[in-house]
């Protein structure tokens, strides 16, 4: 009959950790999620995960929604080659609620290339909010084509 407690060897869960393996551990998890984030945002595959999260069906009309997924779409899509910040929305209030058209300018303020106070027009989106389908005028003016 051995009444000896059992001899704790420094393996499993209980097994005490230095300050150094601690850290050592929590980088190693930590870094490679940080430098895929940052991979994400970059390429942005981020921004089009976000926007097929958040962009629903009802927010085909929603003004705010609706350009900030034009925005993403316009600019990933090899429509423009400017910065998405340095697109300018602009929505045709006069038309019917199921059908916009919006134009989409070059801003060149702020931290945009080219002259201050120029705002060339690229071209002219049509929205139809009922189908969920956007035309664009890219490269011949006047003449729409459902964008890709």
């Amino acid at each position: 009959m051995n009444t000896s407690s059992p001899k704790m060897t420094g393996r499993g869960p209980f097994a005490k950790r230095t300050l150094r393996q601690h850290i050592l551990r929590r980088l190693a998890i930590v870094l490679p999620l940080s430098l895929m984030m940052i991979l994400l945002a970059k390429t942005g595959t981020l921004d089009r995960l976000v926007d097929s999260y958040t962009f629903k069906p009802a927010s085909w009309f929603d003004d705010t929604a609706l350009v900030r997924h034009l925005r993403l779409k316009v600019t990933h899509n090899g429509m423009t080659h400017d910065r998405p910040d340095c697109l300018l929305f602009v929505v045709n209030g006069n038309d019917a609620p199921t059908a916009s058209r919006i134009d989409v300018m070059e801003k060149h303020s702020g931290t945009c290339p080219g002259p201050k106070d120029d705002l060339p027009k690229l071209f002219t989106l049509r929205v139809d909010r009922l189908n969920r389908i956007v035309y664009s005028d890219q490269g011949s003016p006047g003449v729409f084509h459902p964008i890709p």
